[in-house]
């Protein structure tokens, strides 16, 4: 399968963890509308959501992933950047959603700021993109190997953090985890 069959959202305000949710679910669920009706059942008692921007533009925090991959069935693993990705058991994994540092930028000024990010990266065809919503189109990492070192040099950065995302029975019964490889 090309690039240019593996389905990619771009960056629209600041909705990157929705572009993250599509991109690796790999179609178009959810929108602006859904998050926010997330966010509203979350906290519905706020008068000013805590689960996004103030402004109404996006910047949806990790509750809001968590419970919209709830809705599919789906469950996010929080990883422990102490474990070797090379633990990881790639075949139960379905993508990953990776919050990373990310450059400020007013057009085509880079302001000395950083903000939070969310991107995703997934399996298709048998080769690993990254979806990350700011690229012009999905990129192709490669196989496992070209993907456990991407993830290893993510997660490398203090402030990388990154969810498995999983089928729910594969969160609960732990398979996402290669216990053996975890051992060494």
């Amino acid at each position: 399968m090309s690039a240019g069959e593996v389905f990619h959202e771009k960056q629209r305000l600041e909705l990157c963890a929705i572009h993250a949710l599509n991109n690796v679910l790999q179609e178009r669920v959810f929108t602006k509308e859904t998050a926010d009706d997330i966010c509203k059942r979350l906290a519905p008692q706020c008068v000013v959501n805590p689960h996004r921007s103030m402004l109404g533009t996006g910047n949806y925090d990790v509750n809001v992933i968590m419970a919209a991959l709830q809705s599919r069935d789906l469950a996010a693993v929080w990883w422990d950047k102490r474990r070797s990705v090379q633990s990881l058991h790639l075949d139960k994994v379905h993508g990953f959603i990776l919050n990373v540092p990310s450059r400020v930028s007013l057009g085509i000024v880079s302001l000395p700021l950083r903000r939070r990010h969310w991107l995703a990266v997934r399996q298709v065809g048998g080769n690993y993109y990254n979806l990350d919503s700011k690229l012009k189109g999905p990129t192709c990492i490669g196989g496992e190997t070209e993907l456990r070192t991407f993830l290893g040099e993510q997660l490398s950065q203090d402030v990388t953090e990154m969810l498995l995302v999983v089928q729910r029975e594969v969160e609960e019964d732990g398979t996402w985890l290669n216990t053996e490889e975890a051992k060494k």
